[in-house]
């Protein structure tokens, strides 16, 4: 799908939808006031009858209208348009336009509704916001089916429509953007949706170096189970002992900013089937368990829109990757076992393996001497308790490493909410065998999981981000994501700004 961002007279716009905005009591946009003129006053009577209520999201397809060139117009809802509307308005009628392109099969869409008003938002944040929500909702997943159906969606073309050449600036530098986003959303929705018997650590491994080979920025370097315990990775090792899939360390590394300059490690749970080993789950739902590498995926994601932004920025991504399994060498409840940075863990429950693959990869990320790391995990059903499945939750030894995430996401409309860490969360986590337990109890179990790994992120600023309920729907929309790309994204585009 292309990105366009361009000025030109509606009458003449060739479209197969054309988008523009009404109020809730039959106010009209600009662009929406012209369309009207020109089609002889239809879409005032439209709104007179009532056939559109004008409301946040509401939206009605019109055909054949006189004067104009475009074969559609596309009446949508933001209540308000000659008043400034909040951000999370905006995208709730960004979101309702996509879906209404795609409902229609429409080839091509010409948006015009940068006219909008809105709360604390530039031109740039609103073209982004319409181009990368069409551009998500343009996804299917249909490569496993026998029957296939189309291979793409027909939506070829979205152009942001600006009002004058003094927009056009931000809005094209938003269809940049909002294109490698898209891709690192798909990237991470594609492999996040495929299955554990086809996604494994060694396919990770090989989509990573294919990333590699097509940007020259990029390197990327595996580390295999008998590397792994040359170095000392006991804890990770220890989640795939009951599986005959290997484990694997990837390692990317992107160089676009200077050659001393300090990286970023972004550094993804990559458990590409958790069966919960030893500790078993339920069976209901345990297929969702795919979802479990949500994290790694995000970070390939990430790295697929630095590539192709090709940000002035150094940054490595990381993925921990295991399969968890109940094999018969499989770690056991009470097992202790060493990581890599000499500390000895007690493993309570194996089903708490995410902190154990990415506590030796938070330590073997000190080779990197980062600037800051921040982690990704789908790790705790606590953080579901705690935030649902709207916001991620957010950990983090640094303050203004938190508060950079915190306003990426609140920026890129994919949201994260600091939660504390303190030592009364760290007493949680004694063992009387070891010198740390891999769970602290039932209480705050986000927190306590975020407390194991900050014990091994003393010598960087760290943050962690649960992404447990975000990063996939359950029920009839079951699929990935491909959150928190978006944030992460915005969090590189800032440190690179």
């Amino acid at each position: 799908m292309e990105f366009i961002a361009k000025t030109g007279d509606l009458e003449k716009l060739t479209s197969a939808c054309l988008v523009v905005a009404v109020g809730e009591k039959g106010q009209l946009s600009a662009a929406a006031t012209a369309i009207d003129k020109l089609a002889g006053g239809l879409i005032s009577r439209v709104l007179k009858a009532g056939d559109i209520k004008g409301k946040y999201g509401q939206s009605l397809m019109l055909h054949g209208l006189t004067g104009i060139k475009a074969e559609r117009v596309l009446l949508v809802g933001t209540q308000q348009c000659d008043k400034a509307i909040k951000q999370a308005d905006f995208i709730k009628v960004a979101r309702a336009t996509a879906a209404a392109i795609k409902q229609a099969g429409c080839k091509d869409a010409t948006l015009a509704l940068l006219g909008q008003a809105v709360d604390g938002a530039d031109d740039y944040w609103k073209a982004r916001q319409l181009l990368q929500a069409t551009g998500e909702s343009n996804y299917q997943f249909n490569q496993l089916k026998s029957e296939k159906g189309p291979k793409t969606l027909p939506l070829r073309k979205v152009t942001v429509l600006t009002e004058n050449r003094s927009q056009t600036g931000q809005a094209k530098r938003a269809a940049e953007h909002a294109q490698a986003i898209v891709s690192g959303i798909h990237t991470a929705r594609d492999l996040g949706n495929l299955p554990g018997n086809i996604c494994t650590p060694s396919y990770l491994a090989t989509r990573a170096k294919n990333l590699a080979k097509k940007n020259p920025k990029l390197s990327c370097k595996v580390l295999d189970e008998k590397q792994m315990k040359a170095l000392g990775m006991h804890s990770l090792l220890s989640v795939s002992a009951g599986s005959a899939e290997g484990a694997k360390l990837i390692t990317m590394e992107y160089k676009g900013g200077k050659k001393g300059d300090r990286p970023i490690v972004l550094l993804g749970k990559g458990i590409t089937f958790d069966s919960g080993g030893i500790s078993l789950k339920p069976g209901a739902g345990m297929d969702e368990m795919k979802f479990d590498m949500c994290g790694a995926a995000s970070v390939m994601g990430a790295m697929t829109t630095l590539c192709e932004m090709g940000l002035p920025i150094n940054v490595v991504g990381m993925i921990a990757s295991a399969e968890n399994m109940p094999g018969p060498s499989a770690t056991k409840p009470g097992d202790v076992i060493t990581s890599m940075s000499g500390k000895t863990i007690e493993v309570l429950n194996t089903d708490a393996e995410g902190r154990l693959v990415l506590c030796d990869a938070l330590t073997y990320a000190e080779r990197f001497k980062p600037a800051a790391v921040v982690d990704i995990a789908t790790l705790t059903g606590a953080c579901i308790v705690a935030l649902g499945h709207h916001i991620s939750g957010l950990i983090s030894n640094n303050d203004a490493l938190a508060d950079k995430l915190t306003a990426a996401g609140i920026s890129a409309a994919d949201q994260a909410w600091r939660l504390p860490m303190n030592d009364d969360y760290q007493k949680q986590l004694d063992s009387n065998f070891a010198d740390i337990a891999n769970i602290g109890g039932p209480g705050a179990g986000t927190i306590t999981a975020g407390c194991f790994l900050a014990r091994f992120a003393e010598k960087f600023d760290w943050a962690h981000l649960d992404i447990a309920g975000t990063a996939w729907h359950s029920g009839a929309k079951k699929g990935a994501s491909g959150r928190p790309v978006a944030l992460l994204s915005q969090f590189l585009l800032d440190s690179a700004a």
